[in-house]
């Protein structure tokens, strides 16, 4: 369900069900002259229109501002719009203060852009990862006062954090792919597997002519791609996310 068309008492029967809330985040990058701009973002919400059909799920209107960087092209006339990961952190912050406090438990973002290297980190997802610790550990010496830690009833924490059920297990970031399927799929930039991806989800964003010998390095294989293979890395990617979502 869209969280924006969600009225007060479906909130609060979500809230008691403590269904995932999930947070597309995304960015606006050239992706070669046969690709939308639009693609990382694109690729997690028609991911989620698929999701929304095999599990209850509240997803939340996309965040499609993230750092892109200019490390692909430079922005004039190739669409690539860069936010600071320094001004994103804050305003994660901001967004996931805000989802504790109408009290959703079990918040998940979803990021495809540079997750080829999520475990250490790219501007990004480290900006919302950041965010979010901040946000809980704000929420919850507002709520529970300082040294909420130390009391007596957290004696318990460690053997809580190891099943995965503390506070800090409350938001979480995850890449769209994962290392398994990153390891089993042709994860590239505008190349064969984020357009044969698109062309799966969206295929009004896909312009195959536009494509040229004169192609950058990175674009070359996009003339490999094909709506089978993406289809095919969908259908694992949708699966892959119902198991994580499935752990709180």
């Amino acid at each position: 369900m869209r969280f924006e068309f969600m009225l007060p008492y479906q909130i609060k029967e979500e809230i008691s069900k403590n269904t995932p809330v999930v947070l597309p985040i995304g960015v606006m990058e050239y992706h070669g002259e046969h690709m939308a701009v639009g693609m990382d973002t694109l690729a997690v919400t028609k991911i989620l229109d698929r999701l929304e059909n095999q599990m209850e799920v509240i997803i939340l209107p996309p965040f499609s501002y993230g750092a892109a960087s200019y490390a692909v092209a430079a922005p004039e006339g190739t669409g690539s719009l860069h936010v600071d990961a320094a001004v994103l952190a804050p305003l994660a912050e901001q967004i996931f203060t805000g989802l504790l406090r109408i009290g959703f438990r079990n918040i998940h973002g979803i990021v495809h852009h540079q997750t080829e290297n999520f475990t250490s980190g790219m501007p990004t997802d480290l900006a919302f990862k950041t965010g979010a610790k901040q946000a809980i550990f704000k929420f919850l010496e507002r709520t529970e006062g300082e040294a909420w830690w130390g009391k007596q009833d957290m004696s318990d924490y460690y053997a809580r954090n190891q099943a995965g059920s503390d506070p800090f297990n409350w938001i979480n970031l995850h890449p769209l792919m994962d290392c398994e399927i990153i390891k089993n799929y042709i994860f590239d930039h505008a190349g064969e597997g984020e357009t044969s991806l698109l062309m799966a989800l969206a295929p009004e964003g896909v312009e195959m002519d536009r494509i040229s010998e004169n192609s950058t390095w990175y674009t070359k294989s996009a003339s490999n791609s094909s709506i089978e293979k993406g289809e095919q890395v969908t259908s694992q990617i949708v699966k892959n996310l119902m198991e994580r979502l499935k752990l709180q």
